[in-house]
């Protein structure tokens, strides 16, 4: 319980032989943590003191990296989030009473923050995640947690896709087999594996994603 990290009882450390500046690493760290623990929530509830902590020794004696935008750079910042992704999404995927993972995708927003915000509203959402737990493709719900985030976008930008079915697309809800919408669900949470859904928002550069369960009676 209590997961819904803002980094403040969770505790990653993270430790790297590479030859990293002080300055490049911190910034590496923070946009990995925002691409991975501050994008996963279960139930909403935020820990008092949640961290993450990276370390470099340069022990490996390759090249100091001085710049995140360089080619090591950006391998690095690659690999440190990829990393980061995997271990918050397993805290998701083992949520009290989970049978499945949810990963919201957001695209077509502004800005990637604008998109994490989204995407996570809609990975917290109580009506979603009971739905998705119910089998119910209710694309109202994921539509309406959308809405609610706080952030701006256009109604008849709005699409929804749940797995491979497009449920709603400018604004309006689309003719789909709910029949298959419900197996695709049943058979997902059924085996613990992991329910996918992409949000569209406009027609913007960035793209961001979000992490959560369902919401059984557990």
């Amino acid at each position: 319980g209590m997961i819904h990290p803002n980094m403040a009882t969770m505790l990653a450390v993270l430790t790297c032989d590479a030859d990293v500046e002080t300055e490049v690493w911190r910034g590496i760290i923070r946009r990995a943590a925002d691409n991975s623990f501050n994008s996963i929530t279960v139930d909403g509830d935020t820990s008092t003191n949640d961290c993450v902590i990276g370390l470099v020794s340069a022990a490996a004696g390759a090249p100091r990296i001085t710049a995140a935008d360089s080619p090591s750079g950006r391998k690095l910042e690659a690999a440190v989030t990829a990393l980061l992704q995997g271990l918050a999404k397993s805290i998701a995927w083992d949520g009290e009473g989970a049978t499945c993972l949810l990963e919201v995708e957001v695209v077509g927003a502004d800005t990637e923050k604008d998109a994490r915000i989204i995407a996570r509203s809609v990975a917290g959402s109580s009506l979603a995640k009971s739905a998705i737990f119910g089998h119910d493709p209710n694309w109202g719900r994921l539509a309406a947690a959308a809405g609610y985030s706080g952030i701006i976008f256009n109604q008849e930008d709005l699409g929804v896709r749940l797995g491979s079915m497009q449920l709603m697309e400018k604004g309006q809800p689309l003719p789909f087999d709910k029949k298959a919408a419900n197996l695709y669900l049943k058979e997902t949470c059924g085996k613990h594996g992991t329910v996918n859904v992409v949000v569209t928002v406009g027609n913007g550069p960035a793209k961001g994603m979000a992490w959560g369960c369902d919401l059984s009676y557990e």
